[in-house]
């Protein structure tokens, strides 16, 4: 009897500690992704480029507070309104620029080393 509570106080423990791997393995990175997507959609604003689900990038024209309307391509006439949960992805303008001054800027190549910091030859 007191051999048979020792293997199902161990097999509590065991079912645990599964449980436990699976909440910080799973489900609290689904959270966090969640969260994430949360502030960068309530952080779009007019004029942002986005990325939808389907893998089309427009440019937004005005947001109500489910839906998105985004303009796609360069004629003003494909303007089509769409859930938030749409978007994957949001650039805002100022990262666009700033992405295109650091191209425009090659990151200097380091000098060439050889074997123990000895410049070579």
């Amino acid at each position: 009897m007191l051999a048979a509570n020792g293997g199902s106080i161990t097999m509590i423990i065991w079912i645990v500690i599964i449980f436990a791997f699976m909440y910080f393995m799973m489900i609290r990175p689904q959270q966090k992704e969640q969260k994430q997507k949360t502030a960068m959609l309530s952080s779009l604003a007019v004029g942002d480029t986005v990325m939808t689900t389907s893998g089309f990038y427009g440019v937004v024209i005005d947001i109500d507070e489910e839906t998105v309307i985004v303009e796609f391509g360069s004629n003003k006439n494909c303007r089509i309104p769409m859930s938030k949960s749409a978007i994957s992805q949001v650039e805002k303008p100022e990262d666009a620029a700033r992405a295109a001054d650091e191209s425009k800027n090659p990151i200097e190549q380091p000098e060439k080393k050889g074997l123990f910091g000895r410049k070579k030859d």
